[in-house]
Parts: C-alpha cells; structure tokens; sequence
C-alpha cells in the first residue's frame, strides 16, 4: 500500500517543523524522523488508530503523535495524510 501526503498537510507540516526550529533545529530534525516512521508504520496496519471523530466515515483515522492529530484517510491501494493538526486546537473547536 502506498502513503501520499496531501499539500495541506506538507505545508501544515512545514509550519510546525519551522516552530520547532526556531526553538532547537535538531529538535525538529528528530520530530519529523519520528513522524515519517510511525507514518510508514500505518501500511501494514491500516486500521489500528481510531477512526475519526470529525468524519462519518471507517475509512477516516487519526493518529496521534505527541499533542498532534494526523487524519489520514484509507483508500484501495493508497493511504492519503490529509493534515497535521495541534490536539489541543481539535478539543477547542469540538
């Protein structure tokens, strides 16, 4: 199964690693390292993170990595990262 990564969740990627290194650039060097497996992780187990509480939808999951939510949704032959997003901005809006 092949993983893709919309454009929304690069360019909400790249705000968070730019955050990041402003602070400790190693930082966010070994913070994406640790995404980019977990992410690789979900081929073999597509459906292990919960199923999303925004989406109506089984195929709609959201993995969570340190306070972030990262919703991808699971198709035929592929899995698309949809977005990256803070926890803590999810529990505000719900």
């Amino acid at each position: 199964m092949q993983i893709n990564k919309s454009k929304r969740f690069n360019d909400e990627l790249e705000t968070i690693l730019d955050f990041i290194a402003m602070d400790n650039f190693k930082e966010a060097l070994k913070f994406l390292d640790e995404l980019e497996q977990k992410i690789d992780n979900i081929k073999s187990m597509p459906y292990i993170y919960r199923k999303s509480k925004k989406a109506n939808n089984k195929n709609i999951r959201d993995m969570t990595y340190k306070k972030y939510v990262i919703p991808y949704q699971i198709k035929e032959c592929e899995i698309i990262i949809l977005g990256i997003f803070n926890q803590n901005l999810w529990e505000i809006k719900n």
